[in-house]
């Protein structure tokens, strides 16, 4: 329906909002259940970000408020959260904020460690204060963020003397003081810790799970809005080892065609430039994604360029669009 959308802003219908019952072919997520919900989907032409936002953060927060099983909803304006902020501070781009813990980086307190799955990795931890799970369900816990995760993950606790125990302990008391002047570590303080290749995939785990087993950091009855935003344009690919477009290739890239120019002269490297693109999150759920199309032919070629790919390829694998 994407080309039938945008054949309406070409004739002159320059706002398209369809409210309708999805029947959309979806795979086998537990978030996707084909059929059975009602979607709102919308096209604008010469719209900016903020005129999208401002319509969605216009209808939806009463919609949930009145419809929902929960009767708070974020009002306008919602919080707006980089994609890189987003990752180094909850591990996810989807973040439930509702959970109030976040993660810390400390893996430079790390990189001699006794400890042989903490030693040169990058280290994250999540500090819950006035965590009163025992030690049994604090190992259930782990065990299911490891199935989620595919990586395993530690802890440690301070006591009600102030000492660090339990858990690899004895493996991170060494830095205590260093510890302590980037989380809290007062008596009662559960740490969970997240360490490796996929640290970060792993303590986004880690908040989710241990966040909505611990009540007094767990508001759970409303609904939190947020945009993530500032999405990479590009990436290096697992497999290939080469630059990449990270999402969505027809965005429009924030700097338009002068960053580009920038990124092939070298002047800037290409993973960090941004894509005008976004997604709203509700509860730690991605709701919907949209972005700014990249609606300049020159610019679309160039950002293909960068990826080695230049028109006549666009042309073959994207003839719709000629």
């Amino acid at each position: 329906p994407q080309q039938f959308k945008q054949l309406l802003m070409t004739s002159g219908f320059d706002r398209y909002f369809q409210i309708a019952p999805c029947f959309r072919d979806e795979d086998a997520r537990g978030d996707r259940s084909p059929g059975e919900f009602y979607q709102l989907d919308m096209e604008m032409a010469f719209a900016t970000q903020d005129d999208i936002f401002a319509v969605l953060e216009d209808v939806l927060p009463p919609i949930f408020a009145k419809f929902g099983t929960y009767n708070v909803a974020s009002t306008a304006p919602f919080r707006r959260i980089p994609y890189n902020t987003a990752m180094e501070t909850y591990g996810s781009d989807k973040p439930d904020l509702r959970i109030d813990l976040t993660c810390k980086n400390v893996s430079a307190l790390f990189e001699s460690s006794e400890f042989e799955a903490l030693r040169g990795q990058t280290v994250k931890m999540v500090d819950i204060t006035d965590c009163a799970l025992t030690r049994k369900q604090i190992e259930k816990l782990l065990t299911d963020c490891e199935v989620q995760s595919g990586s395993k993950a530690y802890w440690f606790k301070v006591d009600e003397n102030g000492e660090i125990a339990g858990g690899i302990g004895k493996f991170v008391s060494g830095v205590k003081d260093e510890l302590a002047k980037v989380l809290t570590l007062k008596p009662n303080t559960l740490v969970v810790v997240a360490a490796g290749e996929y640290a970060t995939k792993s303590v986004g785990v880690l908040i989710k799970t241990f966040g909505a087993a611990c009540e007094n950091h767990f508001d759970k009855e409303r609904y939190e809005f947020c945009w993530i935003v500032d999405f990479p344009m590009y990436e290096i690919g697992d497999e290939s080892g080469e630059l990449e477009f990270c999402h969505n290739p027809f965005s429009m890239p924030n700097g338009g065609m002068e960053v580009l120019l920038k990124a092939e002269r070298g002047e800037i490297d290409p993973l960090d430039i941004y894509a005008n693109q976004y997604d709203l999150v509700c509860n730690g759920v991605e709701l919907s994604s949209g972005a700014v199309r990249n609606h300049d032919p020159e610019i679309m070629i160039k950002a293909f360029e960068l990826v080695r790919l230049g028109e006549e390829d666009v042309k073959k694998k994207f003839p719709a669009m000629y």
